[in-house]
């Protein structure tokens, strides 16, 4: 059956800043307590999204989350206005604050796991919503991406939307950012890679925490119908984890048959390499792209974030491209692998770059700001909300965020009350947008 690979991207929230709340993300840390600018960052988001769909692409829009997320400090037991409660916890609590009002969600590779219809035992397009559990500002967001996964895919008969796993270390699940899917065609029966960092079965002592765990990937390979002649699970390296690799996008990135990925992104190379074959055997011929130590370090891999690009299928393309962050053309290292990359006669052909300099800042490139959902033509016509992008569509969206983001914001600022009247304005006029409904944000509902 014919099918497309649709890329959903995050659009980057009103209260967007430079909290530091990301252990093992090297960029977030280095970028904390600076200002950021929301408006840029939108921009640069839709702007990377239009690029897509101007080129052929089916691009769709993730929203964002409601922040600062008052649920949460109602929770730890602030009471009051609602403008009383972002003032006090700003003077006793600023830690929680930044918690509070963190954009991540932003960054959708970690919105879910997803599986498409043609891996599926069931036949439908199945989603699991990331319990995000190992950071305290992210584990808030599972609840609200199912809402709107729900909203967007709400056809039951071709979509599975399932609750997240439990919020137990043993399920700890990190969504897309640790799965790869290869295939012939993207309709076509595929092999479905999910890494994991750990063992929930052993002791784990590294000096970042490894975020997903091999149970979660086996739990989610079970409510997905997934074939385990066709499914793989491999272990991230815990190399890799300590030099800040802390999702596997950031080593790794495939599409169609071809795995694209650092020499040290997997803990048994030689054996990640091997169990992909088989499980590939009769479907296709598997292309991998390694990329040597010796070429590029696992520092310039990261700092770079040459893996976490987008590899893309473009009509009229006889081989891949790979949309890079403008970081990589500004490593030497990286730019001149990918200069000796596209001259050879390999399944990547061309490579070109994004400015998403404000996402970067805060650890995450091109791949974080995606989720990808391979869709069916029958699949794309159920889709339920205004959310697939189209000249109107980056209008409306452009004007929108020049008309409600503010254009500097640091981590301080986060404790001013009118921010929250500001983002709860935004939410309101996106929600009317892309047809979510009046009651998709809890602050709608009450």
């Amino acid at each position: 059956m014919t099918a497309i690979e649709a890329n959903f991207d995050g659009l980057v929230g009103p209260t967007h800043n430079y909290g530091g709340l990301s252990e093992g993300n090297l960029a977030s840390a280095r970028s904390e307590g600076l200002a950021s600018s929301p408006r840029e960052a939108v921009l640069e988001g839709i702007a990377k999204m239009k690029s897509l769909a101007d080129i052929g692409l089916l691009q769709g829009v993730m929203p964002p989350h409601e922040r600062p997320f008052l649920p949460l400090l109602r929770t730890l037991g602030f009471s009051g206005s609602d403008a009383g409660i972002i003032e006090q916890v700003g003077r006793e609590a600023p830690h929680l604050l930044r918690r509070a009002s963190s954009a991540s969600a932003m960054w959708a590779a970690n919105a879910a796991m997803v599986s498409p219809s043609a891996d599926s035992a069931d036949g439908r397009v199945h989603f699991t919503p990331a319990n995000l559990l190992t950071t305290g500002h992210r584990a808030i967001e599972a609840p609200q991406t199912r809402r709107a996964l729900e909203r967007i895919f709400a056809d039951e008969t071709r979509f599975s939307v399932h609750d997240s796993l439990p919020y137990q270390p043993d399920f700890a699940d990190e969504g897309a950012a640790n799965h790869v899917r290869l295939c012939e065609a993207h309709g076509a029966t595929g092999v479905e890679i999910l890494v994991w960092g750990r063992d929930a079965a052993s002791s784990y002592d590294g000096r970042f925490p490894a975020r997903q765990t091999r149970q979660s990937c086996e739990a989610i390979a079970r409510r997905h119908g997934l074939d385990p002649a066709r499914t793989v699970l491999l272990q991230q390296s815990r190399t890799a984890i300590e030099a800040g690799a802390f999702h596997n996008d950031v080593v790794c990135v495939g599409t169609r048959t071809c795995l694209f990925y650092h020499e040290q992104a997997f803990e048994d190379r030689d054996g990640a390499v091997a169990a992909i074959r088989r499980a590939a055997d009769g479907l296709f011929e598997p292309d991998f792209v390694e990329v040597p130590a010796s070429e590029v370090t696992l520092d310039d891999a990261i700092t770079s974030y040459l893996f976490n690009s987008q590899l893309l299928q473009i009509p009229g393309e006889d081989r891949l491209v790979l949309l890079a962050p403008e970081e990589t053309r500004e490593n030497p290292a990286t730019r001149a692998y990918c200069e000796r990359l596209v001259t050879g006669n390999g399944p990547i052909g061309a490579v070109r770059f994004a400015s998403v300099r404000q996402s970067m800042r805060n650890g995450g490139g091109p791949a974080c700001l995606r989720l990808r959902v391979v869709l069916t033509e029958v699949e794309r016509q159920a889709l339920s909300a205004n959310v697939i992008m189209t000249p109107d569509l980056f209008a409306a969206l452009n004007d929108w965020g020049m008309t409600h983001y503010r254009e500097s914001l640091s981590p301080g600022d986060l404790a001013d009350p009118q921010l929250l009247v500001e983002s709860r304005q935004a939410l309101d006029a996106l929600s009317v947008l892309l047809g979510l409904g009046s009651d998709f944000y809890p602050f709608q509902r009450g």
